[in-house]
């Protein structure tokens, strides 16, 4: 079955899936990843994860062809992130995506890479500001969970 022709509940189901898998192997690589992380300019990165040494690492998770294909935004997220990784469900058709970037397959169990991402060391201005985002994010997003009526602005998105 085709999930892009299936309907939208489908597809979320597959991305939830494919994001926790994705979470909890970067979790067991010594990275604390993030979900849904706003960028400059307002882009929605779908994960970004913090590794021990402050290296970011980006992930774009893709559910089927058709999502893949409708999306060119994922280029303008490689300036954000030392490395850019694509997270897919096993049944989709990894030849589609760039071969220069990571790739990781994973369910809503378990994820595992299949190709490591090219190293694209950022500026030392981008990385800081990047990393007080992050960090600020991570904040609001537990605050927000110790306080739900808190006013955080635009810090939980």
């Amino acid at each position: 079955m085709d999930l892009c022709s299936s309907p939208a509940p489908g597809r979320a189901d597959v991305t939830s899936g494919v994001r926790r898998g994705t979470m909890r192997l970067l979790a067991s690589l010594g990275l604390s990843p993030l979900a849904e992380v706003t960028l400059p300019g307002g882009r929605r990165l779908d994960l970004l994860a913090l590794a021990r040494d402050g290296r970011l690492v980006a992930v774009e998770i893709k559910s089927c062809r058709d999502d893949f294909l409708s999306d060119s935004k994922w280029q303008l997220y490689l300036d954000h992130a030392d490395a850019f990784y694509f997270a897919v469900p096993a049944d989709f058709p990894a030849d589609l995506l760039p071969a220069e970037e990571g790739l990781i397959v994973a369910d809503r169990f378990h994820g595992e890479i299949l190709r490591a991402a090219r190293e694209r060391p950022l500026a030392a201005a981008r990385r800081r500001a990047l990393l007080l985002r992050f960090g600020r994010l991570a904040a609001a997003r537990l605050h927000g969970v110790t306080d739900p009526d808190a006013r955080l602005g635009d810090l939980r998105a």
